[in-house]
């Protein structure tokens, strides 16, 4: 299960990601897609890529902070080179840091170690307000 102290990520531990590397910057997290997770080309669907690469970013951003702040995307541009097929690999990595944001990069390798897709995003570091079990509606991101 993939969680930051007391704070579980629901969807991200229903499409079955792990946490292999976060640290200095740096993260790698691995998936292996479920049928229901496949398009009808029967490869991963774009769209689990594409959180995979997001929260492998947000994971190398969080890297660098504490449990009190969490970090949410700002923008996100991501490129498809080819298919992903079979176990994939995902790494992420803190390109530049302000004091409220976190520049990143990451990367998707299939079984083979061919690059899949690449993406650039733009996360905000923010304060961890609401206790865990609780509900807030909005979070601001100003």
């Amino acid at each position: 299960m993939l969680s930051f102290g007391a704070n579980p990520i629901p969807f991200v531990n229903h499409l079955g990601f792990t946490l292999h590397k976060m640290e200095n910057g740096k993260s790698e997290l691995h998936y292996a897609a479920l049928p229901e997770h496949l398009n009808t080309f029967g490869v991963t669907h774009g769209g689990a890529s594409m959180t995979l690469l997001d929260v492998t970013m947000a994971v190398a951003a969080r890297s660098l902070e504490s449990d009190d702040l969490g970090c949410v995307t700002i923008e996100m541009k991501t490129s498809f080179m080819q298919a992903a097929r079979g176990p994939l690999v995902a790494r992420g990595l803190v390109l530049h840091r302000t004091k409220s944001m976190a520049y990143c990069e990451g990367k998707v390798y299939d079984s083979e170690g061919r690059l899949c897709t690449h993406a650039t995003g733009t996360f905000k570091y923010m304060p961890r307000t609401v206790k865990p079990g609780t509900h807030q509606a909005v979070i601001a991101t100003d």
